[in-house]
């Protein structure tokens, strides 16, 4: 494994049969975690991230660059023998492998799970796919839209009756769902360590969406009533939402009546906690367009800033609304190491989000650029066994492809 990783999971073997951002996610926590992740694209024209353009860093895809930093890339046809021979000689020495294909297709190439287990039975094999690999829409494609429409989280986004349904802005089942991906994939390692076998590893990006409403589900599950969008409010506690300020606004999480009580005193308003209205949590929720309606002119006579110390002063928790170059500027974000920068091997420095977890004994973090299209092809293949004119026929009958630096 190259001495550049490192991390709890340092060691850890994982190849990456997998394109956009689902997959990618998941072997992206992998790989800042410390394990060695080796990318396989696919001949002709690699991962579709690739063609997510603009923008471009000079010759670069940023979108593709920020999925996956930190790991080394390949570029093989596997609509060739050679091409799927070289992925099972991977795939033997390894611990894990990721795919996102539709259903079917890693049987086709001779690269599904049951094939695969004859020749690693310790191999832990992670699909990520629309809405799983069992039940009635199984063979469906998915993107992230559709799961957010079907998991109902565009039922409870936006702004409320007569709009239209609004999408959570970040892709988030992808997301979610390569973070999910990769708690199995860990799960099923430590298994591994106790019992030596492998298994597979399913999720999808309905379930992901799916889990971001439990609150919601809760309170269908207790009552029948179906969630309604509220803007920035929540289901079960009030106020807690953003309110306009006179520069901007500020989200004030007055979730419980102590939160409550110091809300009141930091705007100078306790005749409100005699308002029978607002007393309690449940008679706020209940009363809510009253409060706000009461609030709003309240928090527009500061700025932001005077606010943010006022409630800091009380001990309430309360927050600006960032854009995301604002974010990317935050004292607490550079601190915390999530905002950094890798060496790209061509482009140089490159910032990119980093790691969301700080490890005492065993620091991770991004520590190398997203490879150049086919970047590590001779490197890993050779390292997988291949001698030099095997690599060489495998570049001049088109099953791989290397750059001039691989």
């Amino acid at each position: 494994m190259p001495a550049r990783q490192k991390g709890p999971l340092s060691g850890l073997k994982v190849i990456e049969l997998a394109h956009i951002m689902a997959g990618p996610v998941c072997g992206l926590m992998l790989a800042d975690m410390g394990a060695d992740v080796v990318k396989v694209e696919k001949v002709p024209g690699g991962d579709d991230a690739r063609r997510f353009v603009p923008p471009l860093i000079e010759d670069q895809p940023a979108a593709y660059m920020m999925m996956n930093r930190n790991k080394r890339g390949i570029a093989l046809d596997l609509k060739t023998e050679a091409g799927k021979q070289a992925v099972r000689r991977l795939l033997e020495g390894a611990d894990v492998v990721i795919e996102n294909y539709r259903m079917g297709t890693m049987e086709k190439l001779g690269l599904g799970y049951e094939e695969l287990r004859k020749i690693n039975p310790g191999l832990i094999y992670c699909e990520i796919s629309g809405f799983g690999r069992t039940g009635p829409y199984a063979d469906r494609g998915g993107f992230d839209l559709i799961a957010q429409g079907m998991s109902g989280l565009m039922s409870i986004t936006g702004e409320g009756e007569g709009r239209p349904p609004v999408k959570v802005g970040a892709p988030v089942t992808d997301i979610t769902a390569g973070i999910i991906a990769a708690m199995g994939v860990l799960a099923a390692y430590t298994s591994r360590l106790k019992t030596g076998e492998g298994q597979k590893v399913d999720t999808s990006l309905f379930e992901a969406g799916i889990v971001h409403t439990y609150w919601q589900s809760a309170i269908c599950f207790a009552t029948g009533e179906t969630p309604q969008p509220i803007g920035s409010a929540h289901p079960l506690n009030a106020p807690y939402q953003a309110f306009p300020t006179q520069d901007g606004w500020i989200n004030i999480g007055a979730a419980n009546q102590a939160n409550w009580e110091r809300l009141l005193k930091a705007i100078e308003a306790p005749q409100l906690n005699n308002d029978p209205r607002f007393s309690s949590n449940a008679s706020r929720m209940t009363n809510l367009p009253a409060l706000v309606e009461i609030l709003n002119p309240i928090f527009q006579t500061r700025t932001t800033s005077d606010w943010l110390a006022r409630l800091e002063a009380v001990g309430l928790p309360a927050g600006p609304v960032l854009t995301i170059p604002e974010m990317h500027r935050d004292p607490q974000a550079l601190a915390r190491g999530v905002i950094t920068e890798v060496e790209h091997s061509t482009l140089g420095p490159v910032k990119t989000i980093g790691l969301p977890i700080a490890f005492s004994g065993t620091p991770g973090g991004p520590q190398s650029g997203a490879p150049v299209y086919g970047e590590h092809t001779a490197e890993v293949l050779r390292e997988a066994g291949y001698s030099d004119a095997e690599i060489a026929a495998m570049l001049a009958s088109g099953a791989a492809i290397a750059t001039a630096t691989s």
